[in-house]
């Protein structure tokens, strides 16, 4: 480590103040507008907003405007060719020089796709902070739909048209679909450039002390496919905070942050922690920034607390957070079993060829029981039989003892990537997670859930402390740890995401769990 003017500097990195060089080869570059003295007066807004724009969100959106327009044009085509009626309620009309079948045609393919895009741009689904990442976007898609069949349902009732309602259902549930369709796969396309090449990423300088800025630096690393790479830190607590520590980007200290900005290539700002609590810094930082092109994040210290349970509640120019409560009951929760239930009795019968095969094959690996039952820690702590298809050799209990010292796991759970008690054909179960399937037997008898934290055995230890709040939800086949690495992961970490899905719980966060599960299993990602 090595001190200069200015700035502090690891042993691993070592900042340059070259700008030409501070640019990472892969990443956005961006364009540095010298910011001219504010005295919180706003200029332009116009200008001001297209300023800020990052290259990437331009090209981005000008791609959904093309998606959503082919598929709302898909949708009337879909409802004009299969549907005997759609023409309904404009053979007898006119209008101008359009009649009957014109008139149709002019409000299937023109009014009403560009009332959808108008609706979506007005809904936000085009703004830069609800792209790439969470459920924001789609739930204002589908809140979009919504205003479209309203409105489509008042001109009908204005001018007393006689529309098909089945008509006004196929399009509108087919745009819907499909709309959602594409941005999912517009996002899939932003999250792989993100991940592989760095484009569409934003490169932020973190402002704070060193541990609050190092735990947003993790924060923010854990999902490259949010694209967000911090490239600086800037601490606040001095020089010596610094010294001796290792830290994955370069910190600097006592530096102008503008100039440090321009000097790393960033296009983003986050002030971590206590460093937005200053009195007038964050708002006299606000108004440097404006016209620049650089945004400006706020990092409370309110980590792990997803943003549904988080408002902001303003009481005389004070904008106080106000976090909420997690919502373990009521109508949601009421849904989540009935899914739950629903979903593991058709799942059953579904699958029911597959459970066969696959306990032949156990039969034939290994003689012995098809099952493992052990009992497992549930909701509120009762304790429970947890099926599993048997991947491991009749005595594999009694063997665990000799390889206690090759423990590849810093927690309560026994791991090892190549288990000798573990037979062939069970390792190719647990490679596919198909040794999970039979835990829908526990899902159907309300003992487990589809989605939900690890279940964890009951004579590992009496889950004192934080681990026991993840009792306050059933256990779930899959979960927050499984789509985050699974075996690959810390006890700490695991525990850090069961704990984050207890806090955070929603319908939508289980539709989206279950939904990278999927892709999760087909990897074979910390599968062993």
């Amino acid at each position: 480590m090595r001190e200069d003017v200015g700035e502090v500097t690891t042993s691993l990195h070592r900042p340059t103040t070259d700008s030409s060089r501070s640019k990472p080869v892969g990443y956005d570059s961006f364009e540095w507008h010298s910011p001219t003295p504010s005295n919180g007066v706003p200029r332009s807004a116009w200008s001001r907003q297209r300023r800020r724009l990052s290259r990437w969100h331009r090209p981005y959106t000008f791609g959904l405007v093309l998606l959503d327009l082919l598929s709302t044009l898909t949708a009337s085509w879909i409802a004009a060719t299969f549907l005997e009626k759609s023409r309904a309620g404009f053979t007898n009309r006119s209008w101008g020089p359009l009649e009957g079948t014109e008139l149709f045609f002019f409000f299937a393919y023109i009014v009403l796709p560009l009332g959808w895009l108008v609706l979506l741009w007005t809904n936000g689904t085009y703004d830069r902070r609800y792209l790439g990442l969470g459920s924001e976007e789609f739930k204002r898609v589908v809140r979009t739909s919504v205003t479209v069949v309203a409105c489509v349902s008042l001109l009908a009732f204005a001018t007393k048209a006689d529309l098909s309602r089945g008509t006004v259902a196929t399009a509108s549930l087919s745009a819907l679909v499909l709309i959602l369709l594409c941005r999912v796969g517009a996002r899939q396309v932003l999250h792989f450039a993100r991940r592989s090449t760095g484009h569409g990423a934003h490169r932020m300088v973190l402002v704070g002390t060193l541990p609050e800025a190092l735990e947003v630096y993790t924060a923010v690393t854990r999902s490259p496919a949010a694209g967000l790479i911090p490239v600086a830190i800037h601490i606040t607590d001095g020089y010596a905070a610094a010294r001796g520590i290792e830290t994955p980007v370069p910190v600097y200290a006592g530096r102008d942050v503008l100039s440090l900005v321009r000097e790393v290539g960033a296009d983003t700002i986050a002030v971590c922690g206590s460093a937005s609590t200053e009195p007038g810094e964050l708002r006299r930082l606000a108004w440097q920034l404006e016209g620049t092109g650089v945004d400006l994040v706020v990092a409370p210290q309110l980590t792990d607390i997803a943003g549904p349970r988080v408002h902001i509640r303003p009481i005389e120019g004070l904008p106080l957070l106000h976090v909420e409560e997690p919502t373990l009951s009521g109508p949601g929760w009421l849904v989540k079993n009935l899914m739950d239930r629903v979903a593991a009795g058709l799942g059953l019968l579904l699958i029911s060829p597959i459970l066969l095969v696959i306990a032949i094959g156990i039969r034939l690996s290994d003689p012995g029981p098809i099952f493992f039952r052990q009992t497992r820690v549930g909701h509120d702590g009762r304790t429970f039989r947890v099926w599993k298809f048997r991947t491991m050799y009749v005595d594999a209990e009694e063997r665990k003892a000799t390889l206690e010292e090759l423990n590849e796991s810093d927690g309560m759970l026994f791991k090892m990537k190549h288990d000798p008690r573990i037979f062939s054909f069970g390792a190719k179960l647990r490679a596919t997670s198909l040794d999970e399937l039979p835990q829908l037997i526990n899902v159907l008898k309300g003992e487990m859930s589809l989605v939900g934290p690890r279940p964890l055995p009951a004579d590992d230890g009496d889950y004192l402390g934080d681990v026991r709040r993840r009792l306050l939800v059933r256990p779930g086949i899959t979960g927050l740890w499984q789509v985050s690495g699974r075996s690959d992961l810390s006890w700490d970490e695991a525990v850090r995401l069961d704990l984050y899905y207890v806090d955070n719980w929603s319908l939508t966060y289980d539709l989206s769990i279950l939904w990278r599960t999927i892709f999760v299993v087909l990897k074979r990602k910390g599968a062993y």
